[in-house]
């Protein structure tokens, strides 16, 4: 596998157990791997953070262990490293930089504020984020061949639920801002989460107890857990199901819709593939 080539590995977007979405920050208690391009109008908070080039971070990165933030990217407010901390060439912070442990920088780096290293500093041009996401990748997955990568992650970005220690990950090119949050393809929800901002992806799976600020826009399908509250209306190009005790306070459009008959939905119902009624387990 190249893995400086094409990427599209990257390419599910995967938000762990108890992700939210407050006060501008994405926040979770898992690691966070962005892809490349991406524009996201808030900060991120998390254990370890890894961000690839050419990003745009509109808010502060808060790392509970490491981060890397690749080549040319532009973070817009403070970056704060409890362990060590990987800037690549180009890397522009506006705010200040903390870090607590070592501090491998490249060249052309600006650092707006100013900043703090406890531990070593070393300028040079760190391993390339890309590679390291896949060595990451191999490491954390408990992966013993490069080649079992995609297999993996098929597995991963599918209908399952997520495995424990899932990262965070947002793929290349995704768009995430109070109005939108927009990714190219899957997008795999966990539970007990809390989002702001309509959802536009391929196909989307939410997990239980999960709360969405805004609507759903998908070209594929849509799996809607137990418990879950959309504040929007949900809007598909294929088959969606809605589970028991879910909560859709807008319409709902979709090719063919099985609805649990404890599941509410406040708005139109438009299924002209076929509605189908689930009755409760007696």
């Amino acid at each position: 596998m190249d893995s400086t080539g094409d990427h599209d590995w990257i390419r599910g977007c995967t938000l762990p157990d108890n992700t939210e979405l407050q006060e501008r920050t994405l926040k979770t208690d898992q690691d966070i791997v962005v892809g490349d391009r991406c524009r996201i109008d808030y900060g991120l908070s998390g254990r370890e953070i890894v961000v690839c080039e050419f990003c745009k971070i509109n808010g502060n990165i808060i790392a509970g262990s490491d981060a890397r933030i690749d080549n040319w990217c532009e973070i817009g407010g403070d970056v704060v490293v409890e362990e060590d901390a990987y800037l690549g060439e180009g890397v522009k912070i506006q705010g200040k930089l903390v870090v607590k442990g070592d501090l491998d920088i490249g060249d052309n780096v600006q650092i707006e504020r100013g900043f703090e290293a406890k531990g070593w500093i070393s300028i040079r041009n760190p391993m390339p984020v890309i590679i390291y996401i896949v060595m990451y990748l191999v490491a954390v997955l408990g992966i013993e061949r490069e080649d079992e990568l995609d297999t993996i992650l098929e597995k991963l970005f599918g209908d399952d639920e997520l495995l424990s220690g899932t990262p965070l990950m947002i793929p290349a090119g995704a768009i995430l801002n109070m109005q939108t949050f927009s990714v190219p393809g899957k997008m795999t929800i966990g539970s007990g989460c809390r989002l702001h901002g309509n959802i536009r992806a391929g196909a989307i799976t939410v997990g239980g107890d999960t709360t969405i600020f805004g609507s759903l826009h998908l070209q594929d399908g849509a799996s809607i857990a137990p418990g879950v509250v959309v504040h929007g209306d949900v809007q598909s190009d294929g088959d969606v199901t809605i589970e028991e005790g879910v909560h859709i306070l807008g319409s709902v459009s979709c090719r063919a819709l099985t609805l649990h008959e404890d599941a509410r939905v406040d708005g139109i119902i438009r299924a002209p593939g076929g509605l189908k009624i689930e009755r409760r387990e007696n």
